[in-house]
């Protein structure tokens, strides 16, 4: 019936790639493609007008394909079910971390930011460690058991030695995989271990920093032997953190358990000097969660000057009919509460219990 369809309509549905400069390279669904599986396409000029953006995964219906050429005119993007701004993706199932365990070594601190960030899409996150033929079993024990603590599985792998790519490859069926990590950690290699036929570069590692150069300059998406498609994204150390600073405590598997059990004595509560919190105490990303709020309040506070400036500046008369701006401070709902007002909370719950 869809075939039929199609036929009278002249419309094809496919998957956007990649993009390539104005045009984008669109995969055809498998009972639309009699002549050819990828198209080359423009974006209608209606498209255009309404200001309708063509990301890479975005499922698109495609008009008057050119099967000689290899060409078709992209007439409409279908609904998302979700997306990534920065790379640009649309409609990713979960994404697959790779990191090192040794060569570079394994950073904590990039670890986390990583995760974060993965946790923000709201997607599955899939850990992968890579080079673990380079460290002992104990040493993955440990590494486990630290990262168990923080709410991840991590899976150990070689692409070296073909350690568990058996297991990579069963992750990845059938589904939209984004792969990300920083540079120089094996993740080209892994693509090229699950795609023969794809031949990614694979770049140095870096000896001042220990860490790979970027090889990979765009998003494009990669058709998989046994069902699926994953995603490559440009090599970045430091992703960016897009987030309301209200957010990120959901952001930490282990700070979301301690919200399960217990509850903050404030509704608007950010986790960091506040009285009565459930989330403060002894974890180990706690650290990290503090730095991230920080970053994540400063970026909030410059994104509220840029929409509105007046509200973030006070008028200060100088005189003469001289006037000027000057910064306000931070909104209170991110202030840091005094050490007055923590001592008389703390006066209050004293007297409380003594009554």
């Amino acid at each position: 019936m869809m075939g039929e369809t199609v036929a009278t309509t002249g419309q094809l549905l496919g998957t956007v790639l990649a993009v390539q400069a104005n045009f984008y390279r669109v995969q055809l669904d498998q009972e639309f493609h009699p002549y050819s599986s990828i198209l080359l396409c423009t974006r209608r000029t209606r498209l255009k007008k309404i200001g309708q953006q063509v990301m890479v995964g975005d499922r698109v219906v495609v008009e008057e394909p050119d099967w000689a050429g290899g060409r078709g005119a992209i007439a409409e993007v279908l609904p998302r079910t979700g997306q990534l701004d920065r790379p640009a993706i649309a409609n990713v199932n979960q994404i697959m971390l790779v990191f090192a365990v040794a060569d570079p070594p394994l950073e904590p601190y990039q670890l986390s930011r990583f995760l974060v960030k993965a946790e923000s899409t709201g997607w599955d996150v899939v850990l992968c460690l890579n080079k673990s033929d380079l460290i002992s079993l104990e040493e993955q024990q440990e590494i486990s058991d630290r990262l168990l603590s923080w709410g991840y599985q991590p899976l150990f792998i070689s692409v070296q030695n073909n350690i568990n790519i058996d297991q990579v490859v069963t992750d990845l069926s059938h589904k939209t995989t984004v792969i990300a990590g920083p540079s120089g950690v094996g993740k080209s290699s892994l693509i090229n271990a699950l795609i023969p036929d794809v031949h990614l570069r694979v770049g140095e590692i870096s000896g001042k920093l220990a860490r790979g150069r970027h090889t990979t300059r765009h998003v494009e998406l990669f058709e998989l032997p046994d069902g699926g498609l994953l995603a490559d994204t440009p090599g970045f150390n430091q992703p960016d953190l897009d987030y309301l600073p209200e957010e990120l405590v959901h952001y930490f598997p282990e700070a979301r358990k301690l919200l399960e059990v217990g509850n903050c004595r404030f509704s608007d509560c950010l986790h960091r000097d506040e009285p009565d919190c459930a989330v403060q105490g002894d974890w180990e990303r706690y650290e990290h969660y503090l730095e991230f709020l920080d970053e994540a309040i400063a970026r909030q506070t410059q994104l509220n000057q840029q929409a509105d400036p007046e509200s973030t500046l006070k008028l200060k008369t100088k005189g003469k009919g001289q006037n000027k701006y000057e910064p306000k401070l931070e909104s209170k709902k991110y202030r840091r509460i005094s050490r007055k007002t923590q001592l008389q909370a703390l006066q209050d719950l004293y007297q409380d219990s003594e009554e």
